[in-house]
């Protein structure tokens, strides 16, 4: 009976210290989730490669937005205007950036091993969200000090420069670069494939937006206005008329990166990876 009292008390006692180091491994916990999703997306070149397309991207579309304003002898206009402008097509390199941070797991199947080491799934999520929105930020920034730096003298006194309002559209565009590089993570972890999620993120983005400009009336006008882009533009654009103020615009655009990211999280417990 004693040998038998002390097997029993030895497995108790392994079970909970074995319990206790599950519960305490830091990789398990959103700070470790945070670390290790930092690590692997500076472990490859995909992400450098986006930021340095992004910047050659903003710089050109910039140059040129600016000689055509002073060709065609626009009126003057904040030269953050001319960065605003370039997100159009400047936004798909952080679509791609954070899109690759998800599909490449899936593709490779890590995506197993990332779920083994933090088994709680909306843990892995938020914190490839986090990630890739900090790095977006930056680089969303970067790209406005630079584009503005750089349309400054094609303009050539086609455009005005307030350091306050230069400061309001460098954090817009950082913010909105931020909140794209979030709904590209949820549509990634709702499609699971990069030609899907990208597909869904073109369309959403830019062609849906492109197609119900161009038909044009009120109607379609309106509903334009409530697309993710659309409510960016708003946003960062200064000097311009709006339909809503930019906290409505904010708001606009949480509600598609919630929307996204509830649906990626469905997916994400509902199927195995």
């Amino acid at each position: 009976m004693t040998t038998d009292m002390t097997t029993d008390m030895t497995v108790d006692m392994t079970a909970d210290t074995s319990g206790r180091a599950t519960r305490d491994r830091p990789g398990g916990r959103f700070p470790g989730a945070v670390a290790a999703e930092w690590t692997k997306l500076w472990s490859v070149r995909a992400p450098y490669l986006c930021l340095l397309v992004g910047l050659s991207a903003t710089g050109v579309f910039t140059f040129y937005y600016g000689s055509i304003a002073r060709i065609n002898e626009h009126a003057v206009q904040p030269v953050g205007n001319a960065v605003v402008s370039s997100t159009v097509l400047v936004q798909f390199a952080v679509v791609v950036l954070a899109t690759v941070t998800v599909t490449s797991e899936y593709t490779t199947s890590s995506m197993s091993s990332s779920l083994l080491w933090v088994p709680v799934r909306h843990r892995v999520q938020l914190a490839k969200a986090l990630v890739t929105a900090v790095v977006a930020f930056a680089a969303g920034a970067m790209f406005a000090v630079v584009g503005m730096a750089v349309a400054w003298g094609p303009f050539s006194g086609h455009a005005s420069f307030h350091a306050g309002a230069a400061v309001g559209q460098v954090l817009a565009v950082g913010v909105f670069y931020a909140l794209v590089a979030v709904l590209a993570v949820g549509v990634s972890f709702a499609t699971r494939h990069a030609a899907g999620a990208l597909t869904v993120l073109f369309t959403l983005l830019w062609a849906l937006p492109s197609m119900l400009v161009g038909l044009g009336g009120p109607v379609l006008l309106a509903i334009n206005d409530w697309l993710p882009y659309s409510a960016g533009d708003h946003f960062m654009r200064s000097g311009s008329s709006a339909p809503y103020p930019s906290a409505a615009a904010v708001l606009i655009l949480l509600a598609w990166t919630l929307a996204a990211h509830l649906t990626g999280l469905y997916v994400l417990r509902r199927r195995d990876a």
